[in-house]
């Protein structure tokens, strides 16, 4: 899955392959999947400015440290729940 991200202040409609279309607020991110990218009215929506395509791998959502010992913190979902995981360490801790 890819993440496209509306970089104007107007709402877009952005044309996806098989006729479809992706309403996109003014602002706004959605999820288009990674076939869709290569669709030539969207390409030429990006080489405009008016929308941009990041990978959705999800590691900003997820922040961690990766020194032994290090809590991970794990950010989706109701953030009120967030808990603080230690990682194991060498010894099997």
């Amino acid at each position: 899955m890819k993440t496209i991200v509306n970089k104007t202040t107007d709402p877009l409609r952005v044309p996806l392959p098989h006729g479809k279309t992706l309403h996109l607020g003014p602002k706004k991110t959605g999820q288009i999947s990674a076939h869709d990218v290569e669709h030539p009215p969207l390409v030429k929506m990006v080489e405009a400015g008016k929308v941009e395509i990041q990978d959705h791998a999800g590691n900003e959502a997820i922040p961690s440290v990766s020194q032994e010992g290090a809590a991970h913190v794990h950010a989706w979902g109701d953030k009120s729940k967030m808990v603080a995981l230690p990682t194991k360490t060498a010894a099997g801790g």
